[in-house]
């Protein structure tokens, strides 16, 4: 393992040291086209290897083979890795889907994730989605009672509003907050959330750091990507949004080319320069995207190219909503 940088979430009891940069498994098993599980295996070995020890998934992500697959790649090598799973995006056998924040649910979901990661303990458990017929206190009660049980480690909150993130706070110390966060993506800086985890000391974890791979210029059509894609109904990727956002990432990507590097590397550094309280977690299942994007934490942005990026992609920049159905966040 090389010297690669960590940086801590949370703060006190609750703070937990990763690798500065993290690696989201979940394209490995679904939503971004069909995935190739050796290359995924061999994908999270070099991370490891690299010292990207900060791991991403989720019951929800295959479903439940992500998990799975997580666990293969890392038998033998648990206490290299900080290992961060989620429940409450529920999907059923019958094919359904809904949040679920019930104690009772929480409990077997974190029992079931333990089992399919081969693991004794969860580093880092999120609420992935804020369940709003079930208190938060409630649901926070039974995640608090995982860790006196031994079960997890540290918990955390995704796609949480203000209050929420305040109130479960209040209950059990929250540790980090996934949300999406990237230089398209910049809301949390103006809708209170971004303050309120820094108020409180809690790590925040931006996933989809690259725009779902759009800030990486690599998308220059819909055609680009897989017909299974769910990015396709995005509606960031859809007619006039996809030409508007396609115009600003290009101006990333000339400061990028200027500077020698790539434009995903200029959208993970802008992140990295945003705190020491931010850790990325870009996902991709080829170990090619893994080097390039473990590269960016050598990058530095000079006061001026991080002015220059504030006038190309300001807050509210981008064209067109993050999902199809908007419901699900920021409750």
């Amino acid at each position: 393992m090389t010297d690669f940088p960590t940086r801590t979430l949370g703060t006190a009891d609750a703070a937990l040291t990763v690798s500065a940069l993290g690696l989201g498994c979940m394209g490995m098993s679904e939503f971004y086209g069909a995935g190739d599980e050796q290359e995924s295996l061999a994908t999270i070995a070099a991370a490891l290897d690299s010292g990207v020890t900060f791991l991403d998934t989720a019951d929800m992500y295959g479903p439940f083979t992500n998990e799975q697959l997580v666990g293969r790649a890392i038998a033998g090598r648990r206490d290299e890795v900080q290992l961060a799973t989620k429940f409450g995006n529920e999907r059923r056998p019958d094919g359904t889907r809904g949040i679920n924040g019930r104690p009772d649910y929480v409990r077997s979901a974190c029992d079931a994730s333990l089992a399919r990661l081969g693991v004794d303990h969860i580093d880092l458990y999120y609420q992935h989605r804020v369940d709003t017929t079930v208190p938060v206190e409630d649901t926070w009660g039974a995640m608090a009672e995982l860790v006196a049980a031994g079960k997890v480690r540290h918990l955390g909150i995704s796609e949480a509003a203000p209050d929420t993130i305040r109130t479960a706070h209040a209950v059990h110390p929250v540790t980090a907050l996934q949300t999406e966060w990237s230089l398209w993506t910049r809301d949390v800086e103006e809708d209170g959330v971004l303050a309120t985890v820094r108020e409180l000391g809690i790590g925040f974890v931006p996933y989809s750091p690259l725009g779902r791979g759009f800030l990486s210029g690599a998308i220059r059509s819909v055609d680009d990507l897989a017909p299974d894609d769910f990015r396709r109904a995005n509606p960031r990727f859809q007619g006039e949004a996809f030409t508007a956002n396609l115009e600003l990432v290009d101006r990333v990507r000339e400061l990028a080319e200027a500077k020698q590097v790539t434009a995903g590397q200029v959208a993970l550094a802008w992140l990295l320069a945003q705190g020491e309280d931010v850790v990325p977690i870009p996902g991709t299942k080829r170990r090619s995207y893994l080097a390039e994007n473990s590269a960016a934490v050598q990058v530095e942005l000079t006061p001026e190219e991080l002015t220059t990026l504030e006038q190309v992609l300001p807050v509210g920049a981008s064209v067109g909503d993050r999902y199809p159905d908007m419901s699900s966040v920021r409750r």
